[in-house]
């Protein structure tokens, strides 16, 4: 009997000690939805598709490895090129992808306008939030004391309080130079804008015309040639140089006339009307026999008219790129009248218009003419063109800056692009521009007429070829020094920056941050860097029936990204940034990883699905 109880004694405390050992490994609802940030939330781990271009697989990891130890099951859909990436984002194949802007026009409004406003050029990820429509056409009136205050609140809409991008960091911008073949003191490094090919010279200035500026990118594939239809890496360099325009940047991005088709510019009072004179020693080139001539027509305003129309309209050419940028101009106009210029003084001076217009020109504006035909600059016959913003909008010289507001000839483009717009087929309709019409083979057929420095010759798939504009600017410092420049497919930077190294290239743009001593340590090279405006970040696919379009989910996202792990593994060599606006005003706003949130918004995400 009492062999039995004690049996039965045992027996009870080992079914209690079992119980013990079985509930440790029972999670409580503070284990599941609270617990290390390796362990599932309530819903499990959330699958999350990040696309990129290959070129950018270091951020692709950092981003990995940030999301997986916040949970997400990530996977990857890497792309060799822009065009494949832009391919995989068209067709939705992505919840997250890692991209790149560059204000290139150094005025904050293009830093947002394009992006994320309701039918932006580059918002084609589903983003529509009338909030930050109104904040961005407020911001785009104010003068940068003002503007600062709005901008701020327009990230807190933009990354605080909806996640729809996620901001990584700001770059520096940076080219190599081989200073033993290019003077350094031609080689400029703008913070905005493109380096002008015109500048740049020989150290043995004999070798001008018989040896080519060697230049290199890694997108082989041209967007386009027509100066609205694109806005990427792959043409905006080329386009900038291909066509004038009526203003430029100076390297700190300041508003200046100089070197472009204008004399000089003058804002009237009241902010929403802009003059330009026009130079007369501008022409534009053609290609004849695989070579560059001067056409020996005038770039006038009648083609200025012509070229900020049909920028502004979105319906001149089919997949329009740029149209929002131009959206503020109302009328673009020839001016006759002389005394229109006396009779209005610049804003916030005393002067006449037509005072600040006649500074330095070859003689004083006696007549005003219509017809590019009659102008004679030395006579004192000269063209002014007009610009009349919709509100007050001084911004709108650094867009007419842009490549996007090059010049091209209103006759020529006329006559390529003769297909309907509504009704155009790629297949077999012929664009001004298209790359085809420059590629050696069988589609070979270059109409390109152009305004600026120089103009492409023909393109294969190894290089394309330049040579200078025989018709521009003759006989002053802005005429082009060298007369041919080639540009190399070279698919990655490490390639090319051995190219550079062994001579097959003269200078090298946007050298990594991790190859920077190799450039420094290299007697024959010059390595030059600034900060830029470029910032990268991540946007989210909110088309469709896209689970991100879950605002505690894109929170989720947010928040499991640490910049000071991107700056890290970059050395310090990138910068902090919270929107695309960082590089260009002081918002004040700094995003830090919280897995504590991460946890949070998760939750919430889940909690609203079970309902």
């Amino acid at each position: 009997m009492n062999k039995m109880k004690k049996s039965l004694a045992l027996s009870l405390v080992l079914v209690m000690m079992l119980g013990l050992l079985a509930g440790c490994n029972v999670k409580t609802k503070d284990q599941v939805t609270g617990g290390s940030s390796n362990e599932s939330t309530n819903g499990g781990p959330v699958d999350i598709t990040l696309l990129a271009m290959s070129s950018n697989e270091k951020d692709v990891n950092i981003l990995r490895d940030q999301l997986s130890k916040a949970g997400f099951n990530v996977k990857l859909n890497l792309q060799p090129d822009y065009s494949s990436f832009t391919g995989q984002k068209d067709a939705g194949n992505y919840d997250l992808a890692i991209t790149g802007w560059t204000t290139v026009t150094g005025n904050p409004d293009y830093a947002v306008r394009s992006l994320f406003t309701t039918g932006g050029d580059y918002n084609d990820y589903g983003l529509s939030d009338p909030e930050l429509d109104r904040l961005v056409e407020e911001a785009s009136t104010q003068t940068p004391e003002e503007y600062t205050k709005t901008y701020k609140e327009f990230e807190k809409v933009l990354v605080e309080d909806n996640a729809y991008i996620i901001p990584l960091y700001t770059s520096y911008k940076s080219q190599a130079v081989n200073k033993e073949v290019l003077k350094l003191d031609s080689v400029r490094l703008s913070k905005s804008r493109s380096l002008p090919w015109e500048e740049v010279d020989f150290v043995d200035e004999s070798k001008r015309t018989t040896e080519p500026l060697l230049l290199s990118q890694t997108m082989s594939s041209l967007t386009s040639l027509d100066p609205i239809k694109g806005n990427d890496g792959s043409i905006n360099i080329i386009n900038t140089n291909m066509y004038i325009r009526l203003v430029n940047l100076t390297d700190d991005d300041e508003v200046t006339s100089k070197g472009s088709l204008s004399y000089n510019h003058a804002i009237a009072d009241g902010n929403t009307e802009y003059y330009f004179v026009l130079r007369d020693n501008v022409r534009f080139a053609k290609v004849q026999d695989k070579k560059a001539v001067d056409s020996g027509e005038l770039v006038g305003a009648e083609d200025v008219v012509f070229s900020l129309e049909r920028a502004k309209d979105k319906n001149s050419v089919p997949d329009h790129r740029t149209y929002s940028l131009h959206s503020s101009m109302d009328k673009i106009e020839i001016v006759t009248d002389i005394q229109e210029l006396e009779s209005k003084t610049v804003s916030g001076q005393s002067i006449t218009v037509k005072e600040a217009l006649e500074k330095d020109l070859p003689s004083p504006i006696s007549q005003l003419v219509a017809d590019k035909n009659d102008v004679n600059n030395a006579e004192g016959k000269y063209q002014v063109v007009k610009v009349t913003t919709n509100k007050p909008f001084p911004q709108v010289l650094n867009y007419l800056a842009h490549q996007s507001a090059g010049i091209v000839s209103k006759k020529q483009v006329e006559a390529v692009n003769t297909y309907d717009v509504a009704t155009y087929d790629r297949n077999k309709d012929i664009a001004y521009g298209d790359q085809s019409t420059i590629t050696e083979g069988d589609t070979y057929n270059n109409t390109l007429v152009t305004s600026g420095p120089y103009i492409a010759i023909y393109k294969n798939d190894y290089e394309v070829v330049f040579e200078k504009n025989p018709g521009y600017m003759v006989g002053t410092e802005h005429e082009p020094r060298i007369s041919k420049v080639v540009i190399k497919f070279i698919k990655d930077t490490d390639s090319s920056l051995s190219a550079l190294r062994s001579g097959e290239i003269h200078l090298l743009y946007s050298v990594p941050e991790d190859k920077y001593s190799l450039v420094e340590n290299d007697s024959k090279l010059y390595l030059q860097k600034r900060p830029s405006n470029g910032v990268s970040y991540a946007f989210f696919n909110l088309k469709g029936n896209s689970k991100f379009s879950d605002v505690n989910l894109r929170k989720a996202v947010l928040y499991s990204v640490s910049q000071d792990e991107f700056l890290a593994v970059y050395n310090n060599l990138k910068i902090k940034a919270y929107s695309t606006l960082s590089p260009l005003v002081d918002t004040g706003n700094i995003h830090n990883a919280d897995l504590n949130k991460v946890k949070e918004y998760l939750n919430k995400y889940w909690e609203s699905q079970a309902k």
